[in-house]
């Protein structure tokens, strides 16, 4: 009984080794886009303030690869600044390659009417499928919108963590 517990455990041990070995090196990339968006807001039970906004956009990265978005979050408005959080946004790739990440931040008013800007957003990376399988990552979002109409401008600035295949 002892040996073949031992025999097992040995197993497990290698084939976890030649796991890990058979895996590519981390990577370690650059993460900056650049794009626009329009955001629908509406009723949102699962938001403590029961308000939230849907998006979708498009835009593009440093290298020139087109990427669209599509995500949703909940806000909620203090005076004239509109807190966003619970957000979650998939970035989709050509390649059918998908980053999932939260996010939030804050939009504050810029004194022109309906215009905002934002304001600490920032992102985390949660996982993604394709290249970008399990990855990790994180930055920081800029960008405008319009209230009125929502219309916007979006720039995403980190990095993002993954296994090479």
């Amino acid at each position: 009984m002892k040996t073949v517990s031992l025999r097992l455990l040995s197993s497990l041990v290698l084939m976890a080794a030649s796991f890990s070995a058979s895996a590519g090196p981390n990577v370690v990339k650059a993460l900056e886009i650049k794009g626009v968006f329009n955001e629908k807001v509406g009723p949102a039970p699962q938001c403590a303030s029961s308000l939230g906004g849907k998006l979708a956009g498009h835009g593009e990265t440093a290298e020139g690869t087109p990427v669209a978005f599509v995500g949703g979050d909940c806000f909620a408005q203090s005076g004239t600044t509109f807190t966003f959080s619970n957000g979650k946004f998939v970035l989709l790739y050509p390649n059918g390659d998908q980053i999932f990440a939260n996010y939030g931040g804050q939009f504050v008013p810029t004194g022109a009417g309906t215009a905002y800007v934002m304001n600490g957003g920032t992102f985390t990376i949660t996982g993604g499928t394709g290249t970008y399988a399990r990855a990790t990552g994180g930055g920081y979002l800029t960008g405008t919108e319009d209230l009125s109409n929502g219309a916007g401008t979006i720039g995403l600035s980190g990095r993002v963590y993954y296994k090479q295949k």
